[in-house]
């Protein structure tokens, strides 16, 4: 693994992970600016400029860009998330100049065209509708709104219908112009690709763009609370979280052990009680998502309206019992799982080049694997202890979606979650 960065004198970052034994290369440009840079008014605006992008440039039609990366056995996407935005492609490694060209095109001269703006709005108002009939989605949309209520980071990255219909291109063009700076951008590349060519390409490419300084975003105030909605559904959908870490964090890898531990696949204690002993859901499972400044702790479970009576004491329990009880058999398990989706992800050049990009926008340097190898590795039973009793004490949040009894309510299990702390 050879790992090269180079910056430009706008501030644009130029990295590359080479693997020798492969002949393709997975490239992109990683944006430091999402969802949650966005105004009340323009939410969802990173969303649709993420799918405008691949609309149309001064020099490419939409079909034309498609056509030209498929002509050569290529594969184009991109994605939103709460603080990035990512364009990335996988191309054979004598494709690679034209990948950098159709990224520098989308990304600086995206014309915006009237008629493919209202066809792609359309296309995301069905996307919006998708997540609104998707019960499993739809209530982690509610659950983020709950932690951070009025706050940027608890708004859907979608976007609203009703700010979607009101979007125009002057206001995809202006938020462009105010966001997408040269010193906010990573292009990394993995695979088979040469730093030195992909620097000078760079320089041609993106050497003329401005630099605009770090992004600007209100701060992450978690405050917890619960949403209930009842809907005629087979499932019940329920989110339970707490106040979680930011990704520099001292302890960020110590949660990923706690979640590795509660819900973290078939051998976590979570599915083996309430799922294996109890027969109380289909699905059971943990998360912990970071963000710069903040982050979030919870699970997911689907059950029946008649089983989450008795799940909810149960999952309180399984969290309460966390202390002095990490066995040596456990600690082996949750580093094993932490180390193997490392290393396994190691083996995708999409996936190297995503860690690359990321590392870079948070950290502002490649982090080395052994670098964290040795972090998991200092994990210990004590660490999982302090962080789960710093946790659960917290306020939590619930968001639950589905049939509910007349004498159930959202707000008496927060309550009781709460009480159980």
């Amino acid at each position: 693994m050879s790992v090269d960065v180079t910056r430009l004198e706008n501030g644009f970052r130029v990295a590359t992970d080479r693997m020798d034994h492969v002949e393709t290369a997975a490239i992109g440009v990683w944006v430091g600016v999402g969802a949650r840079h966005e105004s009340p008014r323009l939410n969802g605006i990173s969303h649709m400029l993420e799918h405008m992008a691949f609309k149309g440039t001064a020099r490419r039609s939409a079909e034309a860009i498609v056509n030209e990366v498929e002509s050569v056995g290529g594969q184009i996407n991109a994605y939103t998330s709460r603080e990035n935005t990512a364009y990335y492609l996988r191309v054979l490694a004598d494709d690679v100049p034209l990948a950098v060209d159709i990224l520098a095109d989308i990304l600086q001269h995206s014309a915006f065209d009237a008629g493919e703006l209202e066809r792609e709005r359309a296309v995301i108002l069905q996307e919006i509708g998708q997540c609104t009939d998707t019960p499993d989605d739809l209530v982690f949309d509610q659950f983020q709104e709950a932690a951070y209520p009025g706050q940027a980071l608890g708004r859907s990255i979608l976007g609203t219908a009703e700010n979607v219909r009101g979007l125009d291109r002057a206001a995809l063009a202006d938020y462009m112009a105010i966001q997408y700076g040269a010193d906010r951008m990573v292009l990394a590349a993995s695979g088979k690709v040469d730093h030195r060519e992909l620097v000078g390409l760079a320089i041609d490419a993106f050497g003329g763009l401005g630099a605009l300084g770090a992004p600007q975003a209100e701060p992450a105030r978690y405050l917890g609370g619960h949403h209930g909605e009842r809907r005629e559904l087979e499932q019940l959908h329920l989110v339970l979280g707490y106040d979680g870490l930011a990704y520099d964090d001292p302890d960020f890898y110590t949660m990923g052990a706690l979640s590795s531990l509660l819900g973290g696949g078939m051998s976590s204690r979570l599915f083996q009680e309430v799922r294996e002993k109890r027969g109380l859901v289909y699905s059971i499972y943990t998360f912990s998502t970071a963000y710069r400044d903040g982050g979030l702790f919870g699970l997911y479970a689907g059950t029946g309206p008649d089983e989450v009576r008795e799940l909810m004491p149960v999952v309180m329990e399984q969290l309460a019992a966390i202390g002095g009880t990490v066995t040596a058999e456990e600690l082996a398990r949750v580093r094993a799982q932490l180390k193997s989706g490392l290393l396994m992800a190691m083996e995708n050049t999409r996936a190297r080049a995503e860690r690359l990009a990321q590392h870079l926008l948070i950290f502002g340097r490649p982090i080395p694997l052994a670098e964290i190898v040795e972090r998991i590795d200092a994990v210990d039973s004590a660490a999982i202890d302090r962080l789960a009793a710093k946790v659960f004490a917290g306020a939590p949040t619930l968001a639950a979606l589905g049939p509910m009894g007349e004498n159930e309510s959202v707000a008496g299990w927060a309550a009781r979650a709460s009480a159980a702390e």
